[in-house]
């Protein structure tokens, strides 16, 4: 039988809050266009209207870019109304945006010099992006490109999982710091002290977001313990594990169809994650995850020893019966995807 304090909390659970999807929206163009909003409060040299766009480009791809930290963190507040799926699907599209952005950013400087002059164009050019005073900004664009490249390419290229995402990061941190100082240096508009404070904000958010990450959950990857039970095999290449809480260690509060990220033993940080639906019902003590062999880490799943430490982080998703008011539930799965249907229907 279920434990009542187990399902009396697992009834009223109380998830985390999240914003409508309008106001992500809203508040993801907010972030973008600020930066333009405070240059066209600033009162400069006057420029050529090439020379406006490129500055105007720069600043909103910067902006883009430092928002992107936020957007692949899976912030429930951000993630909660949409759902991780589409927020990771509009992170890597706006990562395609962000890099043209910045390839065309320096290329619209020169068009005024290009019509007058061709060879003096790209002698210009080619001066943006050798020059010591630019070194930043070049820099910036060469980690974006390797960075956007890679994460397109990381499922044929021959790289573990885990080191495809510690590159992933180093990547990005080395893109938005060398592209925030490039601004605070070199660019016109990042001169002035509103616009120079905007960016040193938006660093230390960049900042904030990786503390969070790699430090602040890999702290309560630690601080709560759980086990791993058993591991049974289910169907071909398709594993059950059975992860139980030790002593101390709350359950888990979370809605039936959620998902959590899993790291075991000594790799339990935070860049050795797998996300794992939940095939089980709240009521009962422990998760059971159904894991299929497909990569790295999960052709190895049926080996891991009873009592095998587990980090477990979540609950992520929205894949769940709150707020359905119909009189039926038709669900429909096909090989793993079984996963969260199975803890709908344990929990029904």
């Amino acid at each position: 039988m279920p434990d009542i304090g187990t399902d009396q909390g697992a009834r009223g659970a109380r998830q985390s809050p999240h914003l409508p999807p309008v106001a992500v929206a809203g508040l993801y163009l907010a972030v973008c266009l600020a930066p333009l909003v405070l240059a066209y409060l600033q009162s400069v040299a006057p420029m050529v209207a090439w020379g406006m766009a490129a500055a105007g480009l720069g600043l909103v791809g910067l902006a883009a870019m430092t928002a992107q930290f936020v957007t692949s963190g899976r912030f429930q507040i951000i993630s909660g109304g949409l759902g991780i799926d589409r927020v990771m699907a509009f992170h890597k599209t706006a990562a395609w945006w962000v890099l043209l952005v910045a390839l065309i950013h320096p290329v619209i400087y020169i068009v005024p010099t290009y019509i007058a002059n061709p060879a003096l164009a790209i002698e210009r050019l080619w001066a943006y992006h050798t020059l010591p005073h630019y070194r930043s900004g070049v820099i910036a664009l060469f980690a974006l490109g390797l960075l956007v490249s890679v994460a397109s390419l990381h499922r044929h290229l021959p790289l573990p999982y885990e080191l495809w995402r510690a590159t992933h990061i180093v990547l990005a941190l080395v893109a938005t710091g060398a592209g925030l100082h490039h601004a605070v240096t070199v660019g016109r508009f990042s001169a002035s002290a509103t616009l120079s404070g905007f960016w040193w904000v938006m660093g230390a958010l960049v900042a904030g977001v990786v503390l969070v990450l790699y430090g602040w959950r890999w702290a309560r990857l630690h601080s709560r313990q759980w086990r791993l039970a058993s591991v049974t095999k289910v169907a071909d290449r398709l594993w059950e594990l059975d992860i139980q809480p030790l002593p101390g260690t709350r359950p888990l509060v979370y809605r039936a169809g959620q998902f959590v990220w899993l790291t075991e033993g000594a790799r339990r940080f935070p860049l050795f994650d797998h996300p794992f639906s939940i095939a089980d019902s709240p009521t009962r003590q422990g998760l059971s995850l159904i894991v299929k062999e497909a990569g790295d880490f999960t052709n190895r799943v049926g080996t891991l020893a009873k009592g095998t430490p587990i980090g477990i982080d979540g609950p992520y998703g929205n894949f769940t019966l709150k707020g359905h008011g119909g009189d039926a539930v038709l669900l429909i799965a096909g090989g793993v995807g079984i996963a969260p249907v199975m803890g709908i229907l344990r929990d029904l």
